[in-house]
């Protein structure tokens, strides 16, 4: 009924609206009176009453009136009429990941959503992917932004249904209801969100009766920090901490938050106190203003409207159209902007929840509908000045300013254009800039950044970004009005770079080093952020030819007004061999020099466009510009590197240093170093050749050095001299050579790519991503790039580690030049290096010739007679003397290098222009000017040529002289048109022919030593062999006889048996232990040791850590009961957690490892953050070799050599039967319990005295046990016995996470527990792997788990032996029920293989006597080995047939003896148990069985190897043999049938009873009615989770991850767990949980139960994997993810595509399983170092 009240509220309200005379009035009254009440009314109100209050008093009503009846039918009449958007508009929230399509994205700004990029055509293209700074929309639908596929299939509009955007589809009386109230309502919204704290509320909205109720409000900046505001707060408004923090956090999503709630003058108080608390920590106050509640609920609900109009505008066309309209009409008056206009306006004052609404307004409304974007973006641009400052003078981010909107607009190629016709937008942006950096300009009108506001300037580059975005795409057709406007913005733009021109001047400094380095980042940030928008422009130039001309004059009308670097001296003339140059003199060394010179650059870069189009012919009197001038600052330019490089500026400290790296570096050189070298290029094809060498002579202030007017003695000027002789020769080679600039010789764009990336692969073979730092930014080489690169190099793949390498084919080698202008010195010595390499290993000459270059354009072509000149002739000879003259200090073997690649460059052109043309046409004649004798000069060119083939020092360039002489001589021929002289022919080819046959010969030779050596070392090695087998043979022969084993053994018996002997580990045909003296280096003191019992312990370093790789029951983890009878005693089958010992394999003395650890925890305490690495209370320690993370020893135990003696086993087999044995140990058993107990646990007592004879078939007493041998303990040395204790400890310690003890009764069970698991987790990996038993495991773990099996059984000898004893008693209980407590375990709840390595380990203790320290003989044990087996054995099978369910349909075959037994057995047991027999055939049965048992053999195997060190059979050696065969293989080392049922019929007699107590404990009962839980056998081995093969479809499932316990939809960190495929929500606030007291993240709790601590997390935004180790270690890994280069690619800095790599997840997977996960944290940690501890606890 309510309800019904209520809609017709909300109905009739409407109504009554409608008809008043004044609907806005009524309205505005209405909001007067109920937005107060429903909001900031009470105190604390919950947000879900407001919410509900809202919805059916304020927003129920409005829509009411805006449909004009029910809200839902108004709706479902609308959706019948209208279509869907075609366009997505999806807007993107902070690191949410976005698509970008290479091959079909007009720019790189055109993206989209993950849902439309999985729905879309480019999904097969090749993407990118990237996460968004947010604020960004999806540019699905927008046919604009796409080449092809604009419309993924959600959005295509398909043709039956396309849109047409003008037609709106309302009826009129609807649309005009929607004008009225969206105008109303706007207006409202508009007047609250730009509110000034001092407005009053306009009378309609003023409320009767004004309370004194008022809000204290405080606003978020990015000037205080949070803990800034939490004190503040704490000290201002009384609040505890937790309040303090939610205020702030609050602050900080939202942007501001009412902190108080109270009178206007407590207000004011707490403001005054907010305001001078946080001045004193900053030097700012925090912004709080006074609020009254009713403003405060108007606003609050201003903003509701504003999520209430995105939601109504989204439902049809309609309302979008009228929203629009209602947003960008202006006032009647005129005198007020449009209304979104004041909002944008008010932007920067306005705070962050009240942004983000108005930006997603706009973005769901203007930016969807073509017409009104355009309208949108031409308020947007009016207001454009306005809108940057207020961002600059803001401090919030860019992504939440609404000037991060000019993506959308200004990159819309058509918008763009209109812009520029319309409001010259490239004017506006030009200015904006100017007037934000008018402060830095000085006197001349030059920018000058000294002590510049680095945060400011930050911001105004980020303008920059919006002139980029409009020249994006250049117009294919040219009005006359985009014409003008583009000229004007052009002209604006050369009046910035005018400021640029010559701006921070250097003078180089002489005597004492410069005080202060100047600011330079600012100008070379500048240059940054201009270089695409200087190569954009002269692309839109060079699409016109009018523009183009246009341009090139303006530009060269401003270069003559920079009248910045005049010279002060006038023009004098400057000689050399005969030729004058007129020029005013200038010294780089002297005078002030620039290195930002954009307009020269931009001139060179359009003259060669002019070049290039054709448009040159059009250029009136190209003659009339001096090009002597347009050099002078390039060249100067060239010259200040040359010094740097020549150690001439030492003085001016680094800043000039970075300044000419950055200029030649691959950021900038394109508009800079490049952009010079054009410039001389142009001038050199301009100027007399002889007169361009004489200016550059000069500028490098060689001049008087090449006229041999100048000597000095000062070895530093000498060196001087050198160093720019070289950059001068180098600078003519580039001039002459580098030729690859499309307009400068025909080459296209690709050509110019290609040959940067053969030159980049020739320095070494590299990754793609190091091959694309290398290439220029350049927003279209994107997608050619793959066909070039395809074109030059070959890809190599990676392996499981490193990554894809690319290498240049062999047939673009010849286009390598040694001098390549865009080598930095490393490289250039770096390619040099390897190409030398290569051509020495293919056995050519080590020559490295410059490669042909393409032919000069016309315009350019007279550059080459530079090299034919005579001031180069002149040059070259100068050089080739002072080398010839042999004076160390005169000349470089670089100057000698460079002088030869000219002469070859030249003699390369003259070849090439007499084969192209006759010998009268070829005006290149340097040849004839090399041979010719000058008067003045003695030798010609030529003849000191073959002169410093002689020089000793120049051995090195001996190839390349030659290849010159035989350069000479093939020109000469050329010229004389006659074939090169056979004299000549053969004395060039002689020498090098015989020099490989040489080096043939020299192989041969040493192929053949090598040959002879191998042989050599065979025959040592098969003559040790032999010796070996020799005098092992006299070992064998001659043992020793050993007091304690019996009678000596006979070695008569045959070969066959010894054969069997050696192949079975336990009962009494078990093979003897060979003696092996094992002796061992310590990696410490490097002295050798014998590993003896009664010797200095050798120990071995080790880690225990807790592991949870084998469990069954992921995620938990059981609690320790303390009541002795579940773990340690007893380890559940479930495996949930175990104790695992691993070790790297090295060995040290006990006194060496503990010398060594004293000495790290005394360094590491003093050693910064090294206990992030290692915890030194926990005992840990990297080994010294390996670096392997550790925290205890084990103590290396030797083998006890053993001849078993048969005869005596034989006799005692006859009495000691099984039932036998049971009775003699239950004997035992009860009278050691009564013996203890009535000694009062006297642990050693034995009161009774007894007959220690044989009794003969009657009862065993108390002692029989002792008549079947015995023999003394192994004695230790003390050394060994600490070990034992040290070593148990740890894994007491650290297996139960309890304080250490050594007296625990739980010690020894540790020990055990842990020998157990290890052999487990080994067995495990081999399976896995699928290798061999024996034989595969790496040294290091198989010395690992030897050691600690026997560590585990000499363990004992440490503990109370009545403590072992009760142990013994209560484990054996679980087998022979007679002895059970009342809570010993049944069957199903204990794992077999640990309780068989206990009853092993401990059985020894029985033996024991008060007065002797006994234990069993060779034969004793090898009973009690052999029936304790035999019954874990049976009993296992027993739990493998009550677990199961499903049986193996096996087809076929005829019932054998082992199938006949498993029936047999069923029956049994179904008797027992009352359970139907399962209906299949016995020998599915067995196969079961078998199956299930088979880790369980396999494991006791490798338990018996390491205790008896009796060899196993040759099967279990190798995996070739069939499952059959090694199950067999197994059975009989394990001295068990080969069928294991037959144990039942061999042990009828006592089986039987015990078969029907085991079937019948109540825990069974229970677990067949299914009310607990079974483990199946064989347990599911654990691998890490299966991933998808393309990572975005992990993207996709993150970005749909929504966190359990969070509401709000900010950026998380989604990590998957690889153990388990748990999504957890990482490094955020709303999952931290305590756990053991403590604060931490979602991960780290999650790896507590589902890795004991071990975690292996996929960060999926980040892309890495995460490992760790403990609350406070981790350490980041590559993840298993690569592109098509093969590389990983950590937080998507590349966003190619990405798959999944098999072979690094398969190695993750071995990290895991193989306990190998610590050491890579502590290795990485060790690497890495780091000064500030990551906090790992809150991942």
């Amino acid at each position: 009924m309510a309800e019904g009240e209520k809609s017709l509220d909300g109905l009739e309200l409407s109504k009554e609206w409608l008809e008043a005379a004044d609907s806005r009035a009524e309205l505005l009254r209405y909001l007067k009176e109920q937005v107060p009440q429903i909001f900031c009314l009470k105190k604390e109100s919950s947000p879900q009453e407001e919410e509900e209050l809202m919805q059916s008093r304020l927003l129920r009503p409005l829509e009411c009136f805006l449909f004009g009846e029910d809200p839902q039918e108004g709706l479902e009449k609308l959706k019948q009429g209208s279509t869907s958007s075609q366009l997505c508009g999806r807007v993107f929230k902070e690191g949410e990941t976005v698509y970008s399509c290479r091959d079909c994205a007009i720019d790189p700004t055109c993206v989209l959503c993950m849902d439309c990029f999985q729905d879309s055509v480019h999904k097969s293209h090749r993407y990118k992917m990237h996460a968004s700074s947010g604020g960004g929309f999806c540019d699905c639908g927008d046919v604009e932004a796409w080449k092809i596929g604009p419309c993924c299939s959600k959005h295509d509009p398909g043709a039956a249904t396309a849109m047409v955007t003008d037609e709106h589809g309302l009826e009129p009386e609807l649309y005009e209801r929607t004008e009225k109230l969206f105008r109303l309502l706007l207006q409202y919204v508009t007047d609250f969100l730009v509110w000034e704290e001092n407005l009053e509320l306009s009378a309609e909205l003023q409320p009767r009766t004004k309370d004194n109720a008022y809000y204290c409000v405080l606003y978020n900046d990015e000037h205080h920090s949070y803990d800034h505001v939490i004190y503040t707060l704490q000290h201002s408004v009384n609040c505890n901490l937790a309040e303090a923090q939610t205020h702030t956090a609050l602050i900080d999503k939202e942007g501001r938050r009412a902190v108080k709630r109270g009178t206007l003058r407590s207000c004011q108080q707490a403001k005054d106190l907010i305001r001078s608390n946080s001045e004193h920590i900053s030097l700012q106050p925090l912004r709080v203003e006074i609020l009254h509640a009713a403003v405060m609920a108007h606003q609050t609900f201003a903003l509701r409207l504003g999520s209430w109009f995105q939601r109504i505008i989204s439902y049809s066309v309609g309302f979008r159209q009228a929203f629009c309209q209602v947003a960008l009409e202006t006032d009647a008056n005129g005198d007020q902007p449009c209304l979104i206009s004041r909002l944008m306006l008010h932007d920067a004052r306005m705070y962050k929840g009240a942004r983000k609404i108005v930006h997603e307004l706009i973005f769901c409304s203007m930016l969807m509908e073509t017409e009104f974007k355009r309208l949108f973006a031409i308020e947007f641009t009016k207001h454009f000045k306005q809108l940057q400052k207020d961002f600059i003078n803001d401090d919030h981010e860019r992504s939440i300013s609404i000037t991060a909107l000019s993506v959308q607009i200004f990159t819309v190629p058509t918008l763009a254009r209109q812009l520029i016709e319309e409001v010259n937008v490239i004017k506006v942006i030009v200015d904006t800039v100017m007037e934000l950096l008018r402060e830095q300009l000085d006197g001349n009108n030059r920018f000058f950044f000294l002590g510049y506001n680095s945060d400011k300037f930050s911001r105004i580059q980020v303008i920059f970004h919006d002139l980029r975005y409009i020249l994006i795409s250049k117009p294919l057709i040219w009005t006359d009005e985009l014409r003008t406007e583009f000229m004007e913005g052009f002209k604006v733009f050369l009046g910035f770079l005018k400021c640029m021109q010559g701006m921070e001047e250097v003078i180089r400094q002489s005597g004492q080093h410069i005080a202060v380095e100047p600011e330079w980042e600012a100008g070379f940030s500048l240059q940054i952020q201009l270089r695409h928008i200087l190569a954009m422009f002269q692309d839109w130039c060079s699409s016109d030819d009018e523009i183009l001309l246009f341009a090139f004059k303006e530009c060269h009308k401003v270069l003559m007004q920079c009248n910045n670097q005049p010279f002060h001296k006038k023009a004098t003339d400057n000689y050399t061999c005969k030729h004058i140059l007129h020029v005013c003199p200038y010294r780089v060394s002297q005078e002030p020099v620039s290195i930002h010179l954009p307009i020269s650059r931009l001139l060179a870069g359009l003259y060669v466009l002019l070049c290039r189009t054709g448009a040159i012919e059009r250029l009136e009197d190209p003659e009339s510009y001096d090009y002597t001038q347009l050099a002078e600052h390039p060249l100067r330019c060239v010259v200040l590197a040359a010094q740097v490089s020549a150690e001439m500026w030492r003085r001016n400290g680094l800043s000039l240093v970075s300044q000419v790296y950055y200029y030649q570096d691959v950021k900038c050189r394109d508009e800079m170093y490049d952009k010079d070298i054009l410039m001389l290029q142009i001038a050199a094809s301009k100027m007399d050749p002889n007169h361009f060498l004489i200016l550059i002579l000069l500028r490098f202030e060689l001049l008087d050095y090449f006229n041999g007017s100048c000597s000095s003695k000062d070895q530093d000027e000498l060196t001087q001299w050198n160093r720019l002789t070289e950059e001068m020769l180098f600078l003519i080679i580039v001039i002459v050579g580098e030729r690859y600039v499309p307009g400068v010789s025909q080459v296209t764009k690709e050509d110019v790519t290609m040959r940067e990336v053969i030159h980049l692969l020739c320095i070494e073979p590299m990754a793609h991503s190091s091959l694309i730092k290398g290439l220029p930014e350049n927003e279209s080489h994107g997608t050619d790039l793959e066909t070039v690169i395809a074109r030059v190099a070959t890809f190599r793949k990676p392996g499981v580690s490193g990554h894809g390498l690319y290498e240049v084919k062999k047939e673009c080698l010849a286009e390598f030049n040694p001098f390549f202008y865009h080598y930095s010195r490393s490289q250039h010595s770096k390619a040099e290096e390897s190409q030398k390499k290569r051509r020495t290993q293919e056995s050519n000459d080590k020559a490295l010739r410059p490669p042909v270059p393409p032919a000069f354009c016309p315009a350019f072509s007279s550059i080459v007679r530079v090299l034919c000149c005579d001031i180069i002739v002149h040059i070259l000879r100068r050089v080739l003397e002072r080398a010839a003259e042999d004076r160390a200090t005169h000349w470089t073997e670089a100057m000698i290098q460079r002088a030869l690649h000219l002469i070859g460059q030249a003699l390369l052109e003259e070849k090439t222009q007499l084969e192209d043309s006759t010998v009268e046409e070829v005006t290149f004649d340097f040849s004839q000017k090399a041979r010719k004798i000058d008067s003045e000069h003695s030798k010609s060119l030529f003849v000191l040529l073959s002169k410093i083939m002689a020089v000793p020092s120049l051995e090195a360039q001996k190839d390349m002289i030659k290849w010159v002489l035989r350069m000479f001589e093939i020109v000469k021929c050329l010229r004389e048109k006659s074939s090169p002289t056979a004299s000549v022919s053969m004395e060039t080819t002689k020498p090098e022919e015989s020099a490989q046959d040489k080096e043939k010969a020299e192989r041969k030779r040493k192929a053949e030593a090598a040959k002879l050596h191998r042989q050599k070392i065979m025959a040592q090695m098969s003559a040790m062999q032999k010796n070996f087998i020799e005098s092992n043979k006299m070992l064998y022969d001659n043992m020793p006889e050993s007091g304690t084993q019996g009678e000596p053994v006979t070695t008569t018996d045959s070969c066959a048996i010894e054969q069997m002997e050696l192949c079975v580990a336990i009962g009494p045909h078990r093979g003897s232990t060979p003696a092996e003296r094992e002796v061992l280096t310590c990696i410490l003191c490097q002295e050798e040791q014998e590993v003896v019992a009664q010797a200095q312990a050798m120990v071995l370093t080790a880690c225990v850590q807790r592991s949870t790789v084998l469990t069954q029951c992921r995620g938990k983890i059981p609690t320790n009961r303390e009541d002795g009878t579940s773990y340690p005693v007893f380890m559940p089958p479930e495996l949930a957690v175990g104790t695992h010992t691993g070790s790297c394999g090295h060995v040290m003395h006990a006194t060496c490892w503990q010398k060594y650890f004293e000495a790290v925890q005394n360094t590491t305490r003093n050693r910064l953050h090294a206990e992030l690495i290692i915890d030194l209370e926990n005992g840990e320690y990297l080994c010294p070799l390996c670096k392997s993370l550790c925290n205890t020893v084990v103590p290396l135990i030797p083998l006890e050599p053993l001849m078993f003696n048969y005869e005596n086993a034989e006799i005692i087999g006859q009495h000691l039967t099984l039932p036998r044995w049971i009775q003699i140990f239950s004997a035992r058993i009860k009278g050691l319990k009564s013996v203890t107990q009535d000694n009062d646990c006297n642990t050693e007592g034995s009161g009774v005295d007894g007959d220690v004879g044989m009794c003969a078939e009657g009862q065993p007493d108390f002692r029989s046990i002792l008549s079947y041998g015995v023999q003394e303990p192994r004695k230790f040395s003390d050394s060994i016995v600490e070990m034992l204790v040290v070593c148990a400890t740890t894994v007491h310690r650290v297996g139960l996470q309890t304080a250490p003890n050594e007296l625990c009764p739980r010690v020894p069970l540790m020990t055990w527990n842990t020998c157990a698991f290890t052999i487990q987790a080994i067995e495990n990996i081999l399976q896995e792997e699928g290798k061999p038993l024996f034989g595969s495991l790496q040294n290091r773990q198989l010395a690992g788990l030897k050691a600690i099996v026997q560590f585990s059984a000499a363990q004992r000898l440490k503990s109370s032996q009545a403590v072992i004893q009760r142990h013994f008693a209560d484990m054996l209980g679980v087998l022979l029920p007679v002895m059970s407590r009342k809570n010993t375990p049944s069957l199903l709840e204990v794992d077999f293989f640990h309780l068989l390595v206990g009853l092993v380990l401990s059985v020894p203790s029985l033996y024991q006597e008060e007065a002797v320290d006994l234990q069993p003989s060779a034969v004793s044990s090898a009973y009690n080995h052999l029936y304790i087996l035999h019954l874990v054995t049976m009993a296992h099978i027993l739990q493998i047939l009550l677990s199961s369910t499903d049986f193996p349909a096996i087809v076929g075959g005829e019932e054998t003896e082992e199938a006949r037994a498993a029936v047999e057995l069923c029956t049994t047991v179904s008797q027992h148990t009352g359970r139907p027999i399962p209906d299949v055939s016995g020998s599915s049965v067995a196969e079961r069985v078998k199956t299930g048992i088979e880790p369980f053999l396999r494991c006791a195997a490798l338990f018996f190897n390491c205790l008896t060190g009796v060899h196993p059979p040759e099967e279990l050696l190798s995996t070739a043999v069939t499952h059959q065969g090694q199950m067999e293989a197994l059975c009989s080392y394990l001295a068990l049938p080969p069928n294991v049922f037959q144990l039942f019929q061999e042990h009828r007699e006592p089986v039987t009873p015990l078969v029907q107590r085991w079937c019948g404990n109540p825990a069974v009962t229970k677990a067949l009615k299914g009310k607990l839980q079974t483990i199946r056998y064989p347990r599911r081995r654990n691998r890490l989770i299966d991933l998808p093969e393309d990572y975005s479809a992990l993207l996709n499932q993150a970005s749909h991850f929504k966190c359990p316990k969070s509401t709000d939809d900010e950026r998380k960190h989604p990590t998957l767990c690889l153990f388990c495929g748990a999504m957890l929500c990482s490094q955020s606030s709303c999952c931290v949980t305590q756990l053991d007291g403590e604060d931490v993240g979602a991960c780290t709790a999650h790896a507590a139960t589902c890795g004991a601590g071990v975690g292996m997390f996929l960060r999926i935004r980040e892309c890495e994997i995460v490992l760790m180790a403990s609350k406070t270690r981790g350490s980041t890994y590559p993840a298993p993810y690569l592109d098509d280069y093969g590389e990983t690619d950590p937080h998507l800095g590349r966003g190619n595509p990405l798959h999944l790599c098999p072979e690094r997840y398969r190695k993750l997977n071995q990290l895991w399983q193989q306990h190998c996960i610590l050491e890579e944290i502590a290795r990485s940690l060790e690497v890495v170092n780091v000064m500030f501890a990551f906090e790992w606890q809150m991942l």
